[in-house]
């Protein structure tokens, strides 16, 4: 099954609930490739000894790696952990996520500075540019095992918007004006 992405409905509901506007509004993988979004489709069940796997964190140079479980029963201060995630954000390097098992979200900001929501189910392998806008939530299902991705050593860092003054903010912008 494909990426499945939607523009986000106004409403202050449960975050964890699909949020879709009514008639839905899909986003295609292209229109997240223009916004600098990157996605592959894996076998997570081999994750370990996936040679996809392999050659895509050759390629991009993701040197790090390691995998977390967000669930009440395995994540230290969930619940804090949850709104941290959930909060507007940036970073000065990509965010690279490949779900393991479970599903989760993340939403995204586009060129319009509206959500666009982003269904993460197992085997999902994700990348976020720096600078971009997002937030990260998991679905009513309270689960996801993921592992996290970097280049070079993690910097686990996040800056809450507004960040516009960030330089990364602006060569993410400036990197919009020509797709």
């Amino acid at each position: 099954m494909e990426l499945e992405a939607w523009y986000m409905d106004s409403s202050e509901e449960d975050q964890r609930e699909p949020h879709k506007l009514n008639p839905n509004q899909p986003v295609s993988l292209e229109d997240l490739k223009k916004l600098g979004v990157f996605y592959w489709k894996l076998n997570a069940d081999i994750y370990e000894t996936d040679p996809e796997l392999e050659q895509i964190r050759k390629e991009q140079g993701y040197s790090y790696k390691d995998v977390i479980t967000i669930h009440k029963d395995t994540l230290p201060n969930y619940e804090e952990k949850l709104k941290m995630f959930f909060e507007e954000h940036l970073h000065l390097d990509d965010e690279i996520r490949y779900i393991l098992d479970g599903r989760a979200y993340f939403d995204v900001r586009d060129r319009e500075d509206r959500w666009i929501r982003i269904s993460m189910n197992k085997g999902d392998l994700i990348t976020l540019p720096a600078g971009l806008y997002h937030r990260f939530t998991l679905d009513t299902t309270n689960y996801t095992k993921a592992m996290r991705l970097f280049v070079g050593e993690p910097v686990w860092k996040a800056y809450n918007r507004p960040a516009d003054d960030f330089e990364v903010r602006q060569k993410y912008l400036e990197s919009l004006q020509g797709s």
